[in-house]
């Protein structure tokens, strides 16, 4: 289970990290996630189906992140909590670094924490739980 939940991380890295630039494959980016999902955050629970909607959402959302600057995103850390042979929980802590105007890059350090599930040896996530992402940018003037 925890090989193939790091290896799945290194290519959400990866594919987030090439999103940001012009290499934009959506349904590379679709393949991290399994065919339905649910989301929560401090502005609610969501879920949704691993379609054309997600695909376009996710498009809408790097071109967010370039619009501010956001230059990578890189993992510091994968601690993986197992639920039973086929699930788990992956804590991911990430870095982001934004690019700024006339001042030096700002790194931003949070944590996101994803419902994995591991079928046939392939890793995809079912689900995620993250903090305020646009308080956590205005507190160090982005966005």
């Amino acid at each position: 289970m925890e090989a193939a939940v790091r290896k799945l991380f290194e290519r959400y890295e990866s594919f987030f990290n090439r999103s940001l630039g012009d290499d934009v494959d959506m349904d590379k980016v679709a393949s991290l996630y399994a065919s339905d999902f649910i989301a929560a955050s401090p502005a609610g629970v969501m879920t949704g189906k691993n379609d054309d909607q997600l695909k376009q959402v996710m498009e809408q959302g790097y071109a967010r992140y370039r619009a501010i600057g956001t230059k990578e995103m890189r993992i510091r850390d994968v601690r993986i909590s197992p639920i039973d042979q086929h699930h788990c929980l992956a804590h991911v802590a990430w870095t982001a670094t934004y690019a700024r105007e006339d001042q030096p890059d700002t790194a931003i350090d949070f944590e996101v924490h994803y419902l994995v599930q591991k079928l046939d040896d392939e890793a995809k996530v079912f689900g995620w739980v993250s903090g305020d992402e646009q308080a956590l940018l205005k507190k160090h003037g982005i966005g």
